[in-house]
Parts: C-alpha cells; sequence; structure tokens
C-alpha cells in the first residue's frame, strides 16, 4: 500500500515500549506493595498474599491477560492495565523474601533494639535492601510486558488497528506471506526480538552489577 514499514515498525515499538514502561512500573509498585503486606502483615496477611500469587499464576498469562483487556474494551489502556495486573506475582515472591531475610538480620534487630520505631525500620533498613532487587525486577518486567502486547495485539485482542503497534503489522503482514512478501513479518519480528533481548540483557546486566557476589566480575 506504499507505506514506509520502517517507519511504522519504529513507531510500533515506541507504542510497544510506553506499554511496557507503564505496565512494567504500575506492576512492580504492586509487587512491592504486596511483597510488603506478606513479610509484614502476619501470618493473615501472607496467607492472603500468597494465595493470590497461587491463583494468578494458576491462570496463563495469555488467557488473563485477553480477557481483562477484553472486559477493558481492549485498545492502549486495555493492554496496559491487564499486563500490569497479570505480572506482579513473580516479583512479589522474591520481594516477601528479601523482606523475610531483611527482618531476621542483625542490624534490624539492633535497631529495634535502640528503640526506632517500624516506620523508620522500614524506611531506612528495609527499603534499601529491597531496592536493587525490585530496580532489577522493573527491568526484567519489561520484555515480558512488550511480548504479551504485541501477542495480544496480533490476536486482535489489544491495540485498535489504526494504532501504530507490532502485533498490528504482523497480523497484517500474515495475509501477504502466500503472495511471498515475507519482509513485512521478518524485520519487524526481529526488530520486536531485538528490543526484548536488549532489555533483558541490561536487566541481566544489572543484577550482576548489584549483586555483591559477582559485582567484580
Amino acid at each position: 500500500m506504499g507505506r514506509d514499514m520502517l517507519l511504522r515498525t519504529l513507531a510500533g515499538l515506541s507504542t510497544s515500549v510506553l506499554v511496557g514502561l507503564l505496565a512494567a512500573t504500575v506492576s512492580a509498585l504492586i509487587a512491592l506493595v504486596m511483597g510488603a503486606v506478606a513479610a509484614l502483615g502476619g501470618k493473615r496477611a501472607d496467607a492472603v498474599v500468597t494465595w493470590l500469587i497461587d491463583l494468578m499464576m494458576g491462570v496463563p498469562h495469555i488467557v488473563l491477560l485477553i480477557l481483562i483487556s477484553f472486559a477493558l474494551g481492549k485498545g492502549f489502556w486495555g493492554v496496559t492495565i491487564g499486563v500490569a495486573i497479570t505480572h506482579w506475582p513473580s516479583l512479589t515472591r522474591v520481594i516477601r523474601a528479601e523482606i523475610l531475610q531483611c527482618k531476621q538480620s542483625t542490624f534490624v534487630a539492633v535497631a529495634r533494639k535502640l528503640g526506632q520505631n517500624p516506620v523508620r525500620i522500614a524506611t531506612k533498613h528495609m527499603l534499601p535492601y529491597v531496592l536493587p532487587q525490585f530496580l532489577v525486577g522493573l527491568i526484567l518486567l519489561f520484555p515480558h510486558a512488550i511480548l504479551h502486547e504485541a501477542a495480544v495485539t496480533f490476536l486482535g485482542f489489544g491495540l485498535s488497528p489504526e494504532q501504530p503497534a507490532i502485533g498490528v503489522i504482523l497480523s497484517e503482514s500474515m495475509g501477504y506471506l502466500s503472495a511471498g512478501m515475507w519482509w513485512l513479518a521478518v524485520f519487524p519480528g526481529l526488530a520486536l526480538i531485538a528490543t526484548v533481548l536488549l532489555f533483558d540483557v541490561a536487566g541481566s546486566n544489572l543484577r550482576k552489577l548489584i549483586d555483591p557476589h559477582s559485582s567484580q566480575e
């Protein structure tokens, strides 16, 4: 149709990155709150959060994401909210484990003996302890968010066809593959894979820098 596929691909990637940024940030904040509630709220709160995690992880991401996106009317916000709601359980488990480990540490016990209140202990000791894992988890959520946004849009339950999106481009290109126009699907697909791999490498390198056992490698 005479369209500039390179510009469409770049515009689609920018949309995917924006969806991934918003969804990953909201999902990571949900994980931080839920992990803190599970670790600091007592046995009942821990049991409720653990049950919610098991419930969310018991349903395939893509199925739950399609249902949420469809219920919210699809589009940009439907996909973004769907991705944000479905991607917090794994990071919640990590943050919960980190906070529980921090609670048993010596410096927190000393802070309690010195009479510091729980709010001060949480902000001065626990938050800096958990923040590195939170940042790594936030960055590693990007690839999942971008891929799931593209998958849902490809299936027709995500962004609308008039929006520039990799899922829309790949969906439209399926009708031209039989005519031998393979490049309409291959190059946008490779651009999507390259973007996802860049975020994944960034998260892995940040984890190595933060982890004291591998920070000198």
